[in-house]
């Protein structure tokens, strides 16, 4: 099974996290499974940016985005090429190391 590093971040994994998963799990509702908060505003519906993060490591094992999370990347806080919306990554069988953002669109939170 593939190893999800999440690197450190102040807000939704102070101390990071790694777990494993499933090939072919959702990666935004696998980070919640597994104790990191990340935000999702659309109850992962690919309509907001919420769960947006950086893939620093096995970017390239994820199949390409489609056109409605392109377009929705591009409105989210700090993109860069290896941006991804985490409602619509499907883990592949690589090892993903994670980066989650210090900021996002959604400013009420999930709590």
């Amino acid at each position: 099974m593939p190893k999800i590093t999440v690197l450190p971040n102040p807000e939704v994994a102070p101390d990071g996290a790694q777990f494993e998963v499933e090939s072919g799990a959702n990666l935004a509702r696998a980070l919640i499974a597994h104790g990191v908060k990340v935000q999702h505003a659309c109850e992962f519906n690919c309509a907001c940016a919420t769960c947006h993060v950086i893939v620093r490591e096995g970017f390239d094992s994820l199949a390409e985005p489609d056109d409605n999370e392109l377009d929705h990347l591009d409105t989210a806080w700090g993109v860069c090429a290896l941006s991804r919306l985490s409602c619509q990554v499907k883990v592949g069988a690589s090892d993903l190391t994670i980066e989650i953002p210090k900021y996002n669109r959604n400013h009420a939170g999930e709590e």
